[in-house]
């Protein structure tokens, strides 16, 4: 096997060092914050990892599409959010998956104004949490497995 001189670097992983990205993963030693002075390997989706996804949701919820439905929209969202999910719950996901559910939220309220023509993103009363759930919207948060269930099986 040959290494790539451009894509090949050495990282310091002491002490919480710069880590390094890995198969869609940054990983990066990571102090406890139970016991200070431990630190431990974790990993979370990359940050060209989380591009891509933002990319696709941008691009299944953009301002061209607004002829279909909301109803299709989010049943072409579905199926990347649950794989995307599935190769990302093993880990240290959830402040990830968190935002990604933020950033769907907002997409999907963004294109609902735009199809209906509403003025003005009325977040508090129109696009609550409820009205997300009624969408059936695959959500992120609670599909994450912490590296110590993963170490169990």
């Amino acid at each position: 096997m040959r290494l790539h001189p451009e894509k090949t670097d050495i990282v310091c992983l002491r002490e919480g060092g710069q880590g390094f990205d890995f198969l869609g993963f940054h990983h990066r030693r990571v102090e406890s914050w139970k016991r200070r002075g431990r630190f431990y390997l974790q990993r979370w989706p990359s940050a060209r990892a989380l591009g891509v996804l933002r990319d696709k949701i941008r691009a299944a919820t953009s301002s061209s599409r607004t002829e279909r439905p909301v109803d299709a929209v989010v049943a072409d969202l579905n199926p990347v959010l649950r794989g995307w999910a599935g190769y990302f719950r093993n880990g240290n996901s959830g402040r990830k998956f968190n935002a990604v559910d933020g950033y769907v939220h907002e997409r999907l309220a963004i294109f609902a104004s735009r199809k209906h023509g509403l003025k003005g993103r009325n977040w508090t009363t129109r696009y609550t949490y409820g009205w997300i759930t009624r969408l059936g919207v695959y959500r992120l948060t609670g599909n994450v497995r912490g590296a110590s269930a993963h170490a169990q099986r």
